[in-house]
């Protein structure tokens, strides 16, 4: 009961502040981390430390339909205009984030060990803000159509690059024997039988799409198939975000009635969202940021400038529309979750080095999920793609 009366209280927060961010302007996703800031323990303690640790649960289903509403953007009609170019994109921007954090660490002085693991964890990209973002004001253009897609195979780019960069810190920092197994083989292994399962997963959607036709039994049945992924991911050691996503881009491709299965999911998720956001909020410890130091702005910096490079040059090689070259690259800024799950994994690998690691990784958190939804928004709105109409809807 305790449970559920502080996720009321986190629910009641995050509309105050939905309100007070709009007369400013500022997106929805801003004003609910802003609540959890405020509330969580390390400000006002309106939500103890205990409660949000109680709430997890909540964050994980949460991540489950943001990769479940992604992956409906993976319909084979659109991958077929896009074509090669989200892989061209996604590599050039996760690579390019990972080797600027890499090389600016390393010329300032710090150990190698740290910055291939800093690198490698810069790849990441948090689809959650990105997402909320692009619903609430109804974004959509060539720009909208290539980030979603980008996002999503954001992660398992992200997860072959830190098993790869990790591997090689560990040797250095260990002496440990190099193993091309835990380097490549395990990382594949992990991507591979998350597809399996989510796209399994998806087949039965599909098929109960054509059994259940009521709205209720349709929310149900997407619910049912999102606690599923999510549990078996995290049984399995499995990423629960492709596992979600794969879902989502088989009943797409695969049922006729897709669209509007999305679209009871879409009616069901604001509420849940919003209780992610704050409940991410309550977890950024502000008192972090004094450690960091110069770590900590080299890699906010060097990540920013990275993601931006990275995607320009990559959808200037592809010969994308002028708009993605001029504005995708500020669109990628956020980093929240799987950052912070790798930075946790940097302890058990790098020991000597991990808790450096989490500390520059939760700085940058919050920073980039303040400010990262607030430059999308814009960066959106500059390509076109977020109409007048639309923002005075969502307000």
């Amino acid at each position: 009961m305790e449970v559920l009366l502080y996720l009321g209280i986190a629910m009641a927060i995050g509309l105050v502040f939905n309100r007070i961010v709009k007369k400013i302007g500022l997106p929805n996703v801003t004003g609910y981390l802003l609540a959890g800031l405020i509330a969580g323990p390390y400000v006002l303690n309106i939500l103890p430390a205990e409660a949000v640790e109680q709430m997890d649960v909540i964050t994980n289903v949460a991540l489950g339909f943001i990769a479940f509403s992604i992956g409906g953007s993976f319909k084979i009609s659109n991958i077929k205009a896009i074509g090669a170019k989200v892989l061209v994109i996604t590599v050039f921007e996760a690579c390019t984030a990972s080797l600027l954090v890499t090389l600016a660490l390393y010329i300032f002085g710090f150990d190698l060990p740290i910055c291939l693991a800093l690198g490698a964890i810069a790849a990441a990209t948090a689809p959650a803000a990105t997402l909320l973002v692009v619903r609430q004001y109804n974004a959509d253009g060539p720009v909208t159509r290539m980030l979603l897609p980008v996002v999503a195979m954001d992660d398992a780019i992200c997860l072959l690059l830190f098993s790869i960069l990790s591997s090689i810190a560990a040797v250095i920092a260990n002496g440990t024997e190099l193993s091309v197994g835990k380097m490549l083989l395990d990382p594949l292994k992990e991507i591979g039988l998350s597809v399996v399962l989510g796209a399994a997963v998806g087949f039965a959607v599909t098929l109960c799409a054509k059994l259940f036709k009521s709205r209720a039994n349709r929310i149900a049945v997407i619910v049912c198939s999102i606690f599923i992924c999510v549990a078996l991911a995290d049984k399995y050691d499995l990423s629960s975000l492709l596992v979600c996503m794969m879902n989502s881009a088989i009943m797409v491709n695969f049922s006729k009635e897709s669209d509007k299965m999305l679209d009871v999911c879409d009616r069901w998720t604001p509420p849940l969202f919003l209780l992610f956001f704050v409940i991410s909020g309550a977890e950024l410890n502000l008192s972090i940021i004094p450690q960091v130091g110069l770590m900590g702005i080299i890699y906010i910096l060097a990540r920013a400038l990275g993601k931006y490079a990275g995607a320009t040059a990559g959808s200037a090689i592809v010969g994308a529309d002028k708009q993605i070259v001029k504005y995708l690259g500020l669109t990628l800024i956020p980093q929240a979750g799987v950052a912070i799950a790798m930075s946790q994994l940097a302890i058990d690998i790098l020991p000597q080095y991990g808790e450096e690691i989490r500390a520059v990784i939760l700085s940058a958190t919050l920073v980039y999920e303040l400010v990262g939804p607030l430059i999308t928004k814009l960066s959106l709105t500059r390509a076109g793609e977020i109409q007048k109409t639309a923002k005075k809807k969502s307000t």
